[in-house]
């Protein structure tokens, strides 16, 4: 994969696929189409009581694209059971050049002026694409992700790609579906104009996300 630039990449998520390295030291790339993928459809977001709790008295300040190149690193970090990454040097050039140009962004949560967790992607139309996620504090990403989600309703977003499932994200609703139907919601979200939103706030992001998503 030589010459990979931040537009080859664009046209490359809007066709269905994605890259990954095999390790954080590896220079090399390879796109990725998962024969079943991770979505979160927005108005089936599942917000358990406690994270309602932990939003009314959110002990985070949360920024959104004040420091995607740190998001990036945090996501890139050594965690419980996954010693390596596939964040490489090459990942972090691309969604940084994509940050520049509008098209990937980042949710910050902040204690303390210390950045403690957030999460990013990239967007295209009416679809964003999750890329990852990382906390240092108990439930920073989670506060991250309700956010992005109260976001990408308001702006008119209809779809949010998780790419793969994973458990931690079977909480707030995601589900696995088929290639073939994600190219169906992939082309009808690249057919629609969205906004990201950003400047919200804890008591706007309760309103979004307990009105058009599901409570228990």
């Amino acid at each position: 994969m030589s010459e990979l630039n931040a537009d080859i990449l664009l046209r490359a998520y809007a066709a269905g696929l994605f890259p990954m390295a095999e390790s954080r030291q590896d220079k090399e790339l390879f796109w990725v189409d998962p024969e079943w993928r991770g979505v979160i459809p927005l108005d089936e977001f599942h917000m358990s009581r406690r994270l309602r709790r932990i939003l009314r008295n959110n002990p985070f300040e949360v920024r959104f694209d004040s420091a995607f190149a740190e998001v990036m690193k945090g996501c890139a970090e050594p965690r419980p059971g996954r010693s390596d990454t596939w964040i490489n040097d090459e990942i972090m050039r691309l969604y940084g050049d994509l940050h520049a140009m509008g098209r990937a962004h980042s949710v910050e949560c902040w204690q303390d002026g210390r950045l403690v967790g957030g999460l990013y992607g990239v967007s295209i139309s009416a679809a964003f694409f999750g890329e990852s996620m990382f906390t240092r504090v108990t439930n920073a990403s989670k506060i991250a992700l309700a956010y992005l989600v109260a976001g990408l309703i308001k702006g008119g977003y209809v779809l949010l790609d998780t790419q793969f499932l994973t458990r931690h994200l079977e909480q707030f609703g995601a589900r696995e579906i088929s290639r073939q139907e994600y190219r169906a919601l992939l082309g009808e979200a690249l057919s629609r104009h969205a906004r990201f939103q950003s400047g919200m706030d804890d008591s706007e992001v309760l309103g979004i996300l307990q009105s058009s998503t599901q409570t228990s």
